[in-house]
């Protein structure tokens, strides 16, 4: 049964309800577009997910053409947020492009809208959660360079910061803090890459100790089947008693036993694996991505020294800018992982300045002299 919205046919709507309709409609076209442009990018199941979703758009803009009637052709921009989602959808088309598509569908108006048919509002909730799950398989994709670069940079931004207003505060010339940002630079740099190498070369030799090997397929022919220890192998792998004596039978060519088909394993445990390493990242990808962005991070705080400003000043702008880059990349954690991106961007913020200003007191304590 389709739903229809309060305004009956024989009604006249108000100019207020044709600006607001025809901002829906406006909004509509361009979250099609924005989901064609993604599907443009990408193959198979996402894109046909994607270009469903335009459909979907499509069947929502109907709902205002029959309200608007004659107005419908009255042309009206759709909202920023929207613009901007077409801007970055025509030209990156990332997971980026997706986390904001989730939020913006999110926070649909059709909720609170009696002129928006319930269907609809129960298609935008679909929608977030579909559009979540296309993000998901982008933040899984990239999760483990993405981690060791917003660590990196962050790590950069907030110990060199703290590092260069410490020596600062001490009253040491500007030349030393210089020398000082610079060192601490390329320390950490260093030590962030190799770090995250030998952190997630571990973790995949780890992830590599713990697959299963393929022995089940070939001993198998020789259990003894009244004393299957195959099962044991597989209730070892977390199957329930039922679940694993369906696998073993399957196993050992068994096809007339009792056990339920819908037991066996929906997906191959080497497809499984892969996964799991994909999410872990390579080593020397996270390495690299951890000292570029450590390096990006800490050159902030040292760029009024390099451009030969001194003292308070110095401290000031170099806190100005580390401030807004801890912002900006706490905004951007914040719309990847799906949460408000202001409330992380003001956390990293307060992160960061709390630690510059631990260490500024405690350069103050320790001050010297200049002669």
């Amino acid at each position: 049964m389709t739903e229809t919205s309060h305004h009956g046919p024989e009604e006249k709507p108000r100019p207020s309800d044709i600006r607001r309709w025809q901002q829906y409609l406006a909004d509509e076209q361009a979250e099609a577009a924005v989901y064609r442009h993604l599907a443009r990018k990408r193959t198979g199941e996402e894109r046909a997910i994607l270009l469903e979703l335009a459909g979907a758009e499509g069947r929502h803009e109907e709902h205002w053409y029959r309200l608007l009637g004659e107005h419908a052709n009255a042309t009206r921009r759709p909202s920023l947020r929207n613009q901007v989602l077409g801007f970055l959808a025509k030209r990156f088309g990332s997971v980026f492009v997706l986390a904001l598509a989730q939020r913006a569908e999110g926070r649909s108006p059709y909720f609170e809208d009696d002129d928006a048919t319930r269907a609809m509002a129960a298609d935008e909730q679909i929608h977030e959660e579909v559009v979540r799950g296309l993000a998901t398989r982008g933040r899984n994709r990239l999760s483990g360079s993405f981690r060791a670069a917003v660590f990196g940079a962050n790590d950069g931004l907030v110990s060199n910061l703290a590092l260069v207003i410490g020596m600062s505060a001490t009253g040491v010339g500007s030349g030393i803090v210089l020398a000082a940002g610079i060192s601490g630079l390329l320390a950490g740099a260093l030590s962030m890459g190799a770090g995250e190498y030998v952190s997630v070369r571990s973790q995949r030799e780890l992830l590599r100790a713990s697959r299963p090997t393929q022995i089940t397929l070939t001993a198998a022919k020789q259990l003894d089947i009244d004393a299957n220890e195959l099962v044991l192998v597989y209730r070892a792998r977390g199957m329930t008693q039922e679940a694993a004596e369906h696998r073993a039978a399957e196993r050992m060519g068994v096809y007339d036993c009792d056990c339920d088909p819908s037991l066996s394993l929906q997906e191959p445990e080497e497809e499984e694996n892969q996964q799991e390493h994909q999410a872990v990242g390579t080593g020397w990808g996270a390495a690299l991505s951890s000292f570029c962005f450590f390096a990006s991070g800490a050159i902030i705080p040292v760029l009024p020294y390099i451009f030969g400003m001194q003292g308070l000043a110095a401290a000031v702008v170099a806190a100005a800018l580390v401030g807004l880059a801890l912002l900006a990349t706490g905004a951007v954690v914040g719309l990847l992982s799906g949460a408000p991106p202001v409330k992380r961007a003001l956390r990293q913020l307060g992160i960061g300045y709390g630690a510059a200003a631990v260490t500024y007191v405690l350069g103050l304590l320790f001050g010297v002299t200049v002669a």
